[in-house]
């Protein structure tokens, strides 16, 4: 079971926030930004031989990154749970948005699986299903960030880098990159096949 309500987390904030980075609970557009950057930066430069897959695309905000970037896949695919998010996704992106749970439900292949911030309120157990799924989905890699350290909360999901490891070696992970400077209590982390 999810640490909070993911419905009530994420409507709450388009409630307050509309549609903004704080309305899919980043603290502001510039940390959802940044997050998005060093994600960029390990992907390959060229990415129009490769379909991305969002996985918790929210609003669809790495793709309008990508677009005003210059970066756009071959393809992308937004995958989130929640009909608010599939609604505006498909709206600002025109792409193809799913619906899934994807702790639960079968997933697209995609080159790169991507997931920035929505692994954030999931247990421990959802977390490792999450990345599992999403790794054996992805083609080349899954590349993700998430809180980073040794902190119990009862909102946010936190993975230190020996829970990061140990998953990756659970997994069969042929490759990990690490990028943990970028911002406090935050990690942004590649796994390879």
């Amino acid at each position: 079971m999810p640490r909070i309500d993911s419905q009530k987390f994420y409507s709450s904030a388009i409630e307050v926030h509309g549609v903004t980075a704080k309305g899919v609970n980043w603290h502001s557009k510039e940390s959802q930004r940044t997050r998005f950057d060093i994600i960029f930066n390990i992907l390959p430069k060229d990415l129009t031989q490769f379909t991305i897959a969002d996985a918790g695309c929210g609003f669809g905000d790495l793709y309008l990154y990508a677009q005003k970037k210059k970066r756009l896949p071959k393809e992308y695919i937004g995958i989130d749970s929640l009909p608010d998010m599939y609604s505006i996704a498909s709206e600002q992106t025109g792409c193809e948005i799913i619906i899934a749970d994807i702790c639960k439900d079968p997933l697209p292949s995609a080159s790169y699986y991507i997931c920035s911030g929505a692994m954030n309120v999931l247990n421990n157990f959802e977390t490792h299903l999450f990345i599992r799924k999403c790794y054996e989905a992805s083609e080349i890699g899954f590349i993700f960030n998430i809180l980073h350290g040794d902190k119990e909360s009862e909102t946010y999901n936190y993975l230190t880098t020996a829970q990061i490891q140990k998953i990756a070696s659970e997994i069969g992970v042929t490759k990990i990159t690490l990028k943990d400077d970028y911002m406090e209590d935050d990690i942004t982390v590649g796994f390879y096949k």
